[in-house]
């Protein structure tokens, strides 16, 4: 699992085409949580509403990943309940910091690999877990994702890095 060159995009606000593949992400935004949402603790274990933003923000920038972000928790949220409203503005912080965090990663670096998707991955979730423990005032809530949401980082990391190396090359 080395480094692989891919071409990697930056979709503007002005193109029809950012709004279509963020819509394509969306829907994997909502189809994964609910599969996710089958197994007990399968949401906060598993971190899907997460993973298309990644991808997304990774391949075609910040711009499509932020859209991305934002729609994702509040469609889930006002269609299946998920997350909660009380969730909404951790979520949506961390989600929005991915998107920045992951595109400029890939704008920057212009290559995919594993140890950058990790350093993404930590990244966001160190500076999200700090931004929740601001808000919520409450650190163990906090730390809910290093607490059980590991094997969620590690999706991200491995399968993020796959989708884009694999199956989204051109």
């Amino acid at each position: 699992m080395g480094t692989t060159t891919v071409r990697l995009y930056s979709l503007e606000y002005n193109h029809a085409k950012t709004y279509w593949t963020a819509a394509l992400f969306l829907i994997g935004n909502l189809l994964l949580p609910q599969l996710c949402h089958t197994v007990r603790l399968g949401g906060p274990t598993m971190l899907p509403i997460y993973f298309f933003t990644l991808i997304g923000a990774y391949k075609y920038g910040w711009r499509m990943g932020l859209l991305t972000a934002l729609a994702s928790p509040l469609v889930n949220s006002v269609l299946f309940g998920m997350p909660p409203t009380a969730a909404l503005p951790a979520i949506l912080f961390k989600s929005v910091l991915l998107a920045v965090i992951a595109g400029f990663t890939a704008s920057h670096f212009k290559r995919v690999s594993v140890p950058l998707f990790a350093a993404v991955v930590l990244a966001y979730q160190v500076a999200g877990t700090l931004g929740e423990w601001a808000m919520k005032d409450d650190f163990y809530a906090a730390i809910q994702d290093f607490r059980v949401g590991l094997p969620g980082m590690l999706l991200q990391v491995f399968g993020g890095w796959a989708v884009v190396n694999f199956l989204i090359r051109k």
